[in-house]
């Protein structure tokens, strides 16, 4: 099922068929790329500013853990609170409140120096990521290509990446964490400039009531439950990675560099993966990258030298930024409305936040990260199990 409205240029088949709007496709794909670069800042530069936190105020692991489970956990909590309602909201509309929420937390966090407003602050970043990324996955169902449409989309954020994972660091070596949250609050304020390109009507007329599109079917649950393993296993170490890396002698800059390499080798995968009709070849796709992704999540917090740890940081961002368009491209198949879509989300920055305390529990109890990464890739290699036998047959997973 594919949803239509006569006339939108943003409606248009990003599968390559024809189009009597041709310079609409290009503006969408753009437009689905500053969406998810405005949507994953948090949980993709949250590590630096833990690192900083650190090192200025002497918080502790705990601490910190909680921090950004704070974040991810409103994050998952805006977009449940969503879900039932998306067939009547509009994508512009959400990426624009996304937009002025973040940026304002942002900005105020750069001048405090307490834990609690700062944990409170975090709460409101996490909603308003919430907002953008519904926004994204409301826009991409509605194209005819759901997978391949946020592969698009991931490859131009990961472009931005590259830059901010140089940037950003430098910025803080020269003024501070302050710095860099004021850094990130214009980002996202400029990536709100986005919402232009996203439909701005919702799929059907604003009623009194929330419409619920249907309980979760057998399937609905096997892509979470899948979803679920795979971001548990594979993100529990991601908010403390510079961590890891600063364990092993990497510097914050010298990771940014490791980090900024790592997101254009993502971006090379989601080229790829966005350029190909992977709907015959779903199943054995989605296996190889979670197997790939789950050695590699063991590799991070194993390796002993710095050239080993950036085989394992590029390895694993180029894996996980194919499996997750995979899984999230089944669940359009199971569900077309991106209801479905946007539950995963939310339950991959609900598996997130409690992989994010359980890892800063066990830093500050064992004193390393060492035993996360190998856990974590078992967790990980469970969704295979799970998934399998909806790989190979959704109608929409490209």
């Amino acid at each position: 099922m594919r949803f239509v409205e006569t006339g939108k240029p943003w409606m248009h088949d990003l599968s390559g068929g024809p189009s009597r709007h041709r310079g609409a496709v290009p503006l969408m794909v753009l437009g689905l790329g500053m969406a998810t670069a405005a949507a994953h800042l948090g949980n993709n530069f949250t590590t630096f500013l833990i690192g900083g936190l650190i090192d200025r105020f002497g918080f502790t692991p705990i601490q910190m853990g909680a921090w950004s489970m704070a974040e991810t956990l409103a994050y998952a909590a805006a977009m449940f609170v969503i879900a039932p309602r998306v067939a009547h909201l509009s994508p512009r509309s959400l990426m624009v409140a996304s937009g002025v929420l973040v940026s304002a937390a942002q900005f105020l966090s750069a001048s405090l120096a307490s834990y609690g407003p700062l944990f409170v602050c975090r709460i409101g970043t996490g909603v308003g990521f919430g907002l953008a990324n519904t926004a994204l996955n409301l826009a991409a169902g509605r194209t005819a290509a759901p997978a391949r449409a946020i592969s698009a989309g991931i490859a131009i954020q990961t472009m931005l990446y590259a830059l901010v994972n140089i940037g950003l660091p430098m910025i803080g070596a020269r003024f501070g964490v302050g710095g860099m949250f004021s850094a990130l609050a214009a980002l996202s304020a400029a990536l709100t400039l986005s919402a232009v390109a996203l439909p701005s009507r919702p799929i059907v007329p604003a009623s009194p009531e929330p419409v619920v599109t249907g309980t979760i079917t057998s399937d609905g649950w096997r892509v979470l439950i899948a979803m679920g393993l795979f971001t548990f296993g594979s993100l529990e170490i991601w908010p403390f990675i510079e961590r890891a890396a600063h364990a092993i002698g990497i510097s914050a800059v010298t990771y940014g560099r490791y980090q900024s390499i790592a997101t254009v080798m993502s971006m090379l995968g989601n080229l790829a993966l966005a350029a190909t009709n992977i709907r015959r070849r779903a199943g054995p796709l989605v296996v190889a990258s979670l197997v790939i992704c789950s050695a590699a999540t063991a590799a991070l917090t194993t390796a002993t030298s710095g050239t080993a740890f950036a085989v394992a940081l590029i390895v694993y961002n180029a894996s996980w930024f194919v499996s997750y368009p995979l899984l999230l491209g089944i669940s359009y198949g199971v569900d077309s409305t991106g209801r479905l879509a946007v539950i995963c989300s939310a339950v991959w920055l609900l598996m997130m936040s409690l992989g994010s305390l359980a890892t800063g529990v066990a830093a500050q109890l064992l004193g390393a990260y060492r035993t996360v990464g190998p856990i974590g890739m078992l967790i990980c290699l469970g969704a295979i199990a799970v998934i399998w036998p909806l790989a190979g047959r959704s109608k929409r997973a490209d």
